[in-house]
Formats: structure tokens, C-alpha cells, sequence
């Protein structure tokens, strides 16, 4: 599956936002990727999850994702390769709490764990993810993606990990303090998707 085939089906889904967001990032955006939308069709989910799977290396033991945006993707991508799918989440309230994997879920020592984001931007996330497995003696072999808008090829070349996107999008982003958007005082606050509905008008 190209790029313009994902774009194509965020636009049919009604996924793909404009406005004027806060990302998970604590950056701004004119445009969000509401991946929630688009992987409540469980055919769409399917399509993509096996177009990921048949671009990802063989030697995964686990899929897991970080809470709450890759709960459904990490288990599609489960389903497509036949694997466990688990979800790491927040030990406490605030972007600044911990992740952990709660809910009994365990990692046995030396299982090879792919690392599963519906779109990455930083990357932040993920690498979260990454050390929690590292932690509890699993090995990271790849992380994969729906959309990469992180303008790098492979953010995570430094962790000497893969990294596996079906979309690559250039869309910007900006510090708060120098959000173009916040100077206008015409696009209104910035808001994250999800937290006021009805504030984000699909494009």
C-alpha cells in the first residue's frame, strides 16, 4: 500500500483533521491524523495491518503499543502476523507519569518485540515503549507505523532499530511558543483531538 492509498482512505474515513491542534508532543499542528476513526472500520484496520505485516521482519515474538492511540493498531497488527498484541500505559495521570505494562501482561526473557505507534511525530512515545521492554528483558527488534510524520526516514536509526511506515507525510509542526497559528489570534486555542468534540472539522 502506497502513500497516497493511506492518505486516500484517512480522507474517506473522515480521519484526517485541519485546524489547529496541540499534539501529544505539546507541539502545534494545522493538520491531525485521527487515527481512532479510521480503525473503527474493522476492514480498513485489516487492510492495513496485513500491508504493514507484509513489510516487517519475520523474527517478532510480540507486538506492543502505547496507550491510548495504538490499543486497536498494536492488536490488528497482532491479528495480521498471528501474534500477542499488548499495550503499555500511563502509571499515573499527566503526560509525565511513567509507562509501564499493567493488566497482567508479561514479556518472557529474550521475546523479540515489535514497537507499533498510529502515527509518529517525535517518537517520544515509542521510545518509551522501547524501554520498558528493554527493562523487562524483551528485545526490541523494529517499530512500525501508520503514518511517519517526523521528517526522518528512520527516527530510531540511532537505537539501531528498523522502522516500517505506510505513509510518509510531511506536515509541520511547531513549538507552542512559536506556534503561527497562536500569533494569529484567529485560528482559535489549539486543541487535542478527542477532548472537545465537535471542535475538529474532518478535512
Amino acid at each position: 500500500m502506497k502513500t497516497e492509498q493511506v492518505l486516500e482512505l484517512f480522507k474517506k474515513s473522515g480521519a484526517m483533521l485541519e485546524g489547529h491542534f496541540l499534539l501529544s508532543s505539546g507541539r502545534h499542528s494545522d493538520r491531525y491524523f485521527q487515527c481512532a476513526l479510521l480503525l473503527a472500520h474493522p476492514k480498513l484496520a485489516d487492510e492495513l495491518a496485513r500491508s504493514l505485516a507484509a513489510k516487517l521482519p519475520q523474527n517478532i515474538d510480540l507486538v506492543i503499543g502505547p496507550a491510548m492511540g495504538a490499543v486497536t493498531w498494536s492488536y490488528e497488527v497482532g491479528r495480521a502476523l498471528g501474534l500477542r498484541a499488548f499495550f503499555t500505559e500511563r502509571a499515573g495521570a499527566g503526560k509525565e507519569a511513567p509507562m509501564e505494562l499493567r493488566r497482567g501482561f508479561k514479556i518472557e526473557p529474550g521475546e523479540r518485540v515489535l514497537v507499533v505507534e498510529d502515527v509518529l511525530t517525535t517518537g517520544g512515545s515509542a521510545r518509551e515503549v522501547l524501554e520498558v521492554i528493554k527493562k523487562l528483558g524483551g528485545v526490541p527488534v523494529a517499530v512500525a507505523s501508520i503514518v511517519n510524520r517526523s521528517g526522518q526516514k528512520n527516527p530510531f536509526e540511532q537505537d539501531g532499530l528498523p522502522y516500517v511506515a505506510l505513509a510518509e507525510v510531511k506536515v509541520e509542526s511547531w513549538d507552542a511558543s512559536g506556534c503561527p497559528l497562536c500569533a494569529s489570534k484567529t485560528a482559535g486555542p489549539a486543541i487535542k483531538p478527542g477532548s472537545r468534540p465537535g471542535a475538529a472539522q474532518p478535512a
